[in-house]
């Protein structure tokens, strides 16, 4: 597997356990200094309060209001202490998930992208090969004197082909890993060739078989209706004789499994009367290579390609079929997500302070509801759309959350923060425009918190003036 697909490099897992040991020994080292601060501070109220024994008085309101100040400051270390954990254990907790679900997406994507441009089947055009005899000249020297010498040595030449009608059938089928799709063909080739030439009629016709097959049957090549041989095993080479000006047609026929593409390669040669017709009994067909058929017929399970070229046409690139697949988009959308949720849970957990009471308990649970939707929601994004399925369960969150209020006014409260705090900035993540939703989710937020606040307090400083007059008799 490519690292790529092991995961965003540089993040704990942990799922490794090595990360995870590591994690326990940074957390109780923090713990135990966190303790010890406490502890440190409790040791120096009590030095103090013992130093000023001699003095009561001064002991007494010394030691009254250091103590009310220690116990406001241990419970509100309390809150701070269980916001911190919360915090760690979801950053190692979205990490994780963040880390899964890049190295799903990118096994996704390598899956996809194997069946797309991995093997395939790989049709080379015949060639048609003769020896000749060429006239050339060298020099030597002879008694000491240079000497031109007129020899001739045999070269190889090769006739274009003077027309190709092919037909391929192709039936795609799951290989026994089920990883990808292979392809079934049955090949029917016949070519036409014409000996121009006026003093050869000795030929070898070159059909090698597809490369990239895993399984090859029925090969042959047939000159009109009799079996030719091949002169040595394994090289597709077939001899055939063609007089001066005659013309014959040899044909080509195979069954062939193979990687999940078939194309064609003109191998540079320069086509005339070339017919190519691929039938694929399969759905989702498409050409590959961009050399775009002249006709396509589309049926209900099948789709047939013709390319079709008259005259001298040179085709650089392999033409073909393959199975076209939908496009993978949106991708490190939820990764990206699930790396920024705690710094999301901080904005959504603050926003509920500023707004109403909250207890430890009620913090703790609020941050298992949070950290429970989202884990809900990298899982349903494998299966439905991620924004749909975030509408889906921001119902269960404000559902959940409209517990949190003692009274309606408060119930209120927390369904706005929850909106502006925890909905909003997770959609905004999740659609393009996350800059103009994270900065409405800003706004929504600071404004309520404004109204609560100061139109709140002006309301309750009403309210305590009128009950505080009394009337005039």
């Amino acid at each position: 597997m490519s690292p790529s697909a092991q995961g965003i490099p540089g993040l704990p897992d942990l799922t490794h356990p090595d990360e995870l040991i590591k994690f326990g020994t940074q957390l109780l080292q923090g713990s135990l200094l966190f303790v010890f601060l406490i502890v440190a501070l409790g040791v120096a109220i009590a030095l103090i309060s013992f130093s000023l024994r001699q003095n009561t008085s001064e002991q007494a309101v010394f030691f009254g209001e250091w103590s009310i100040r220690y116990s406001q400051l241990l419970k509100g270390l309390q809150h701070l202490a269980l916001i911190l954990i919360l915090l760690v254990t979801g950053f190692f907790f979205t990490s994780t998930l963040s880390n899964r679900y890049h190295h799903w997406e990118q096994a996704k994507v390598a899956q996809v992208s194997e069946s797309v441009a991995g093997d395939k089947l790989e049709q080379n055009a015949p060639q048609v090969r003769y020896v000749t005899e060429e006239p050339y000249s060298y020099t030597t020297q002879v008694n000491g004197r240079i000497v031109k010498v007129n020899d001739k040595q045999k070269v190889t030449r090769y006739l274009n082909l003077a027309g190709s009608q092919i037909q391929v059938k192709i039936d795609q089928s799951v290989n026994v890993q089920n990883r990808s799709a292979i392809y079934s063909t049955d090949y029917t080739a016949d070519y036409k060739i014409i000996n121009q030439l006026s003093d050869i009629n000795s030929f070898f016709f070159e059909a090698p078989p597809p490369s990239g097959y895993t399984l090859l049957s029925s090969y042959k090549v047939e000159r009109d209706g009799t079996r030719l041989k091949q002169t040595n095993p394994g090289d597709y080479g077939f001899p055939f004789r063609l007089e001066p000006g005659q013309e014959t047609t040899l044909r080509v026929t195979y069954q062939a499994q193979g990687g999940p593409r078939w194309v064609y390669n003109a191998t540079n040669q320069l086509l005339s009367q070339f017919r190519l017709t691929a039938t694929a009994n399969f759905r989702n067909a498409d050409f590959a290579s961009g050399i775009v058929p002249h006709e396509i017929k589309s049926g209900s399970d099948s789709t047939q390609f013709t390319w079709i070229f008259d005259d001298n046409v040179s085709v650089r690139n392999p033409f073909g079929v393959f199975t076209s697949t939908q496009p993978i988009g949106k991708t490190g959308i939820i990764p990206r997500l699930l790396l920024l949720a705690p710094a999301l849970f901080l904005w959504w957990i603050l926003l509920l302070y500023l707004s109403l009471p909250m207890s430890l308990k009620n913090v703790a649970i609020a941050a298992g509801i949070f950290f429970a939707c989202l884990l809900t929601l990298t899982y349903m994004a494998r299966v439905i759309n991620a924004e749909i399925a975030w509408l889906m369960i921001s119902l269960i969150l404000l559902g959940l959350t409209y517990g949190l209020g003692a009274n309606s006014q408060a119930a209120l409260a927390a369904i706005i923060c929850t909106i502006a705090g925890a909905i909003l900035p997770v959609f905004g993540l999740l659609i393009p425009f996350s800059g103009i939703t994270l900065s409405l989710a800003g706004l929504l937020s600071v404004g309520w918190l404004a109204v609560h606040h100061w139109y709140g307090s002006y309301n309750e400083g009403r309210r305590q003036e009128a009950g505080g007059r009394r009337p005039i008799l």
